[in-house]
């Protein structure tokens, strides 16, 4: 059993990946089901300095992580999935400088629950990194 998990841990990843985009995705497609609607909607209003109101940003971020979510599970390209997915990660830490007091308790190197969730994505790159394709 040990040994078809890792023989098949790639296609895993992807689908693990898959669910998680697919299902933190959806959920924003309904107001005030996604956990993370305000601090997304807080860290796109900065990002895009205002110009874009928060409603059509926040729909333009659900349809990535959807889409990222539909690539993974149906086993598409992995190159290009893998490098608009860790963008995607790389945004998630803009927070942690744009909304400071949403991410560090007090003393700064201490995390709140919204930090540790921004920090976790380093360990999600690093498994992207894994089943990244070989250059060829």
């Amino acid at each position: 059993m040990i040994d078809q998990l890792i023989k098949h841990r790639s296609r895993l990843l992807c689908i693990g990946f898959g669910i998680m985009y697919f299902w933190f995705g959806a959920l924003k497609f309904f107001p005030g089901l996604s956990p993370a609607e305000a601090l997304a909607k807080a860290t796109l209003d900065k990002l895009t300095l205002g110009l874009i109101p928060s409603n059509i940003s926040y729909t333009m971020l659900a349809i990535w992580e959807v889409t990222i979510g539909i690539f993974m599970l149906l086993n598409m390209p992995k190159r290009w999935i893998i490098y608009i997915t860790i963008l995607h990660l790389l945004f998630t830490f803009t927070p942690l400088f744009l909304l400071p007091e949403a991410t560090f308790s007090d003393p700064i190197y201490s995390l709140t629950l919204v930090g540790q969730y921004i920090i976790k994505n380093v360990a999600l790159i690093f498994a992207l990194l894994f089943i990244a394709p070989a250059e060829k």
